[in-house]
């Protein structure tokens, strides 16, 4: 398990009432699923439409169970942006 940190951003930070929170979790769809448990509501709908970074790296169309976490890593969760 590594422990790090989940920081919300836009509609995502406003649904789950926290612009961070740290996670521990062996890979994404763990600490994803944890956060839906904590932020029953709307965040889980709004989680699927994110997309993700995880230290810094685009997700993409990975598997969240594939998406290994790092010991003091950071997931970035980013609902889609409008605007210019």
């Amino acid at each position: 398990m590594a422990a790090g940190t989940i920081r919300y951003w836009a509609a995502a930070k406003a649904a789950a009432g926290v612009a961070e929170e740290p996670y521990t979790a062996e890979h994404l769809a763990e600490a994803l699923d944890a956060a839906r448990a904590k932020h029953p509501g709307e965040l889980v709908q709004v989680l699927k439409r994110c997309s993700f970074l995880v230290d810094g790296d685009p997700v993409g169309t990975r598997s969240h169970e594939t998406v290994r976490l790092a010991e003091g890593g950071t997931v970035e969760v980013l609902p889609p942006f409008a605007g210019g």
